[in-house]
């Protein structure tokens, strides 16, 4: 068995432990439904590579129009990797980040870390829930509990959260041990991220269809005779990074 077995092993070991979140799954579900209900708006959020699954759910093919990310140039990779470490350290930024927001109540927060120790996804959790809004995260539970908080509160994301799904990576992220390295490689937590964010999107679209609502859908801007509904005008309004 190669690398490429072994990592599938990997990967497929960790998906079917989502299994065992599915009641948190089906909650989560249930408060985005409820949100979009509201005419409210799914926020989302996280930092380093977790970053990617605020992206995956907003402006998607096949996704809900009522996302608005909370991503800030000073924390992805591409404007500088080892700066963006440093950023997410720092207290006050989520603040920042929040300020020029309207979330709400009505609405709800995902916030993806997968060590759930640093400031900012702690900081947003914090801040959001002073304005009533309910939070998930989305972090790894075997990595987050063997390390310590870097926020002042000394609390870790899965401390503060109104809801907790583990997103079933190893400690470090990184699943597969290769002979001759010392290093494990091949990271998951991108892979199960991703799969939850998208779990509960369909399922509280499929909960908010038996509710009456019809929620506003993109589709592919590659598609041959797009006849998109979505109201591009109506959200832009609402969502900064549209």
């Amino acid at each position: 068995m190669n690398a490429i077995d072994a990592y599938s092993k990997v990967v497929e070991a960790s998906l079917a432990k989502l299994s065992l979140e599915r009641e948190q799954i089906e909650q989560a579900a249930g408060w985005l439904c409820e949100t979009l209900r509201q005419d409210g708006l799914l926020y989302v959020t996280g930092t380093g590579h977790s970053h990617m699954l605020a992206e995956e759910v907003f402006y998607r093919a096949g996704g809900l129009a009522a996302v608005h990310p909370l991503l800030d140039n000073a924390l992805m990779l591409h404007e500088g990797a080892i700066r963006s470490s440093s950023v997410e350290r720092l207290e006050g930024f989520a603040q920042i980040l929040l300020k020029d927001t309207d979330l709400s109540a009505r609405d709800l927060l995902i916030v993806a870390s997968n060590s759930g120790r640093n400031a900012f996804p702690i900081e947003i959790v914090l801040e959001a829930k002073k304005r009533g809004c309910k939070t998930v995260a989305i972090t790894s539970l075997e990595h987050s509990r063997q390390v310590a908080s870097r926020h002042s509160s000394m609390k870790r994301l899965f401390e503060l959260a109104d809801l907790v799904i583990d997103n079933a990576a190893p400690y470090g992220d990184a699943g597969l041990s290769l002979e001759g390295l010392e290093t494990k490689v091949g990271p998951v937590s991108s892979i199960t991220g991703i799969f939850l964010m998208n779990a509960i999107v369909v399922r509280a679209v499929e909960l908010v269809l038996q509710a009456g609502v019809q929620p506003e859908i993109f589709v592919s801007a590659n598609v041959e005779g797009n006849q998109s509904t979505v109201d591009i005008k109506r959200w832009q309004a609402r969502i900064k990074r549209l």
